[in-house]
């Protein structure tokens, strides 16, 4: 019926999640022996307190654990113990700001944040989770990430970048190698700057740049030799958030005259090597970079302009009549001698977003073909996610997974064990079921997104983020 809220509204967005734990669940299909460890992925399990939370990027994080061991599947939740939820529960309100809420607030107390030292922003870590050596974290773009035991799902700790002062925040997707991990840090101040940190057992500041007004990532970019920085013309006046006076994202303006800025930075000093505009345009998650003959290759996920970030708006998903603007696949290769853009291109039409690939062997590799991530059918275009899809980068085709009602989440590849091609594995996603209002965990064959298997949920999982697939189980001190 037109006007109606779609089916997958409540359970997806609004529901307020328990904590749960579940030995066996019931399982149609097979899911090979093979397949031995956890899948955990991280999302908002609390979205309404005192009042609803108005965004999907909004919420308290709660991680989520599929074990998968002799082809039996058991579950388990829990929220991320931090100062936000404990806060939460100990009143009832939201009391820290997060994306796109902020805790109700007189004039009077607008004015009091602006003397307030303690700028009391979320340090829930609920976009991803990733590992540094063999400590596991939830990831989140506040500065402060929490380190996580993988088996019982309990907060160990809060690790952050460093001890400089002011407002900062980091993107949730770091990168790796075998000595350390990477992430970007900004930080806002009198003076802005763009920070790489690598960091294991300690933490190095690599590269730091100034910057006028600042602009909202989510990812960023790592190659063999190089860090690439895309700088969209999303970007804030620093003073506005550290007045506080209205939600963090909704302090940031879009600025399309300024073009999208890309700053590509040499790993080994730490120096910027050159910095490169074109026209402008948007986007959260970097999918590869890598590099042949001299060539520097990024490929993204792109939007024509930030208006994606609108249409995340609780209000907006509640409408049948809305369609989210489409994600594409994009490619830009750079000339690193002459310092310049040599090409840019679509790498595929299809709607993409959430994107995945296998990144111990695919991360940097530039023989890499396939991505995989979260789509919207052609049948269905005004719906939230609701298909797989695997895109083959070098033919430009794409592969779905379709299934009436369903509303899958990030697709995680697991290779076979005696895989002989990169595609040689599986898939597997939290999906939501609108019809029963309960979620299931699918398994797709990844070479041709064929189903073969679901362990069912008695219950629905809210829309998530990212997660990861972790073969090693330990218990932590």
């Amino acid at each position: 019926m037109k006007g109606t809220t779609p089916a997958y509204f409540g359970p997806g967005f609004q529901i307020n999640q328990e904590e749960k734990e579940i030995p066996d669940l019931t399982v149609t299909g097979n899911f090979p022996k093979w397949i031995s460890g956890d899948l955990i992925r991280n999302g908002p399990g609390l979205v309404n307190a005192d009042k609803p939370m108005r965004h999907w990027f909004d919420g308290l994080a709660m991680l989520h654990k599929f074990s998968i061991q002799n082809g039996r599947v058991g579950y388990q939740s829990k929220f991320l113990d931090c100062m936000a939820y404990q806060s939460v529960q100990q009143t009832g309100k939201i009391t820290y700001a997060d994306f796109a809420t902020d805790p109700c607030r007189s004039l009077f107390g607008k004015i009091q944040t602006v003397f307030n030292p303690d700028p009391k922003i979320t340090d829930s870590a609920k976009v991803n989770v990733g590992k540094v050596g063999e400590d596991m974290y939830a990831l989140g773009e506040p500065l402060m990430q929490i380190r996580i035991d993988p088996v019982t799902l309990r907060s160990l700790g809060v690790f952050h970048f460093g001890q400089n002062p002011g407002n900062r925040m980091t993107t949730a997707h770091p990168h790796y190698d075998h000595q350390e991990a990477y992430n970007l840090v900004v930080q806002y101040g009198p003076i802005n700057f763009y920070k790489i940190y690598g960091f294991n057992e300690s933490v190095r500041e690599l590269a730091s740049i100034p910057v006028r007004e600042p602009a909202y990532m989510h990812s960023f970019g790592m190659s063999e030799n190089f860090f690439i920085i895309s700088e969209f013309p999303l970007v804030v006046q620093s003073l506005k958030l550290a007045l506080r006076l209205r939600p963090f994202i909704e302090n940031f303006k879009w600025k399309p005259d300024q073009g999208t800025r890309f700053i590509i930075i040499d790993r080994t000093t730490g120096k910027v090597l050159f910095k490169v505009k074109t026209e402008s345009f948007f986007g959260f998650h970097h999918v590869n970079a890598c590099e042949r003959n001299g060539r520097l290759v990024v490929d993204m996920v792109n939007y024509a302009d930030s208006a994606i970030i609108d249409h995340y708006y609780k209000h907006r998903l509640e409408s049948p009549e809305g369609s989210l603007p489409k994600g594409r696949l994009e490619r830009f290769e750079f000339d690193v001698a002459a310092q310049r853009l040599e090409r840019r291109e679509i790498l595929s039409e299809t709607c993409i977003e959430l994107p995945h690939i296998h990144y111990p062997s695919m991360h940097g590799n530039p023989d890499y073909r396939f991505v995989y991530g979260c789509g919207i059918n052609e049948s269905k275009p005004n719906e939230f996610y609701n298909q797989i899809v695997k895109v083959d980068i070098q033919t430009g085709l794409s592969t779905v997974w379709f299934s009436a009602d369903c509303y899958p989440g990030e697709p995680v590849f697991i290779p076979h064990p005696d895989r002989n091609s990169e595609d040689h594995g599986v898939l597997l996603s939290v999906v939501l079921n609108a019809h029963t209002g309960k979620s299931f965990l699918l398994l797709l064959n990844s070479a041709d997104l064929t189903e073969m298997a679901r362990a069912e949920l008695p219950h629905s999982i809210l829309f998530g983020y990212h997660g990861l697939f972790n073969s090693v189980t330990k218990t932590y001190a």
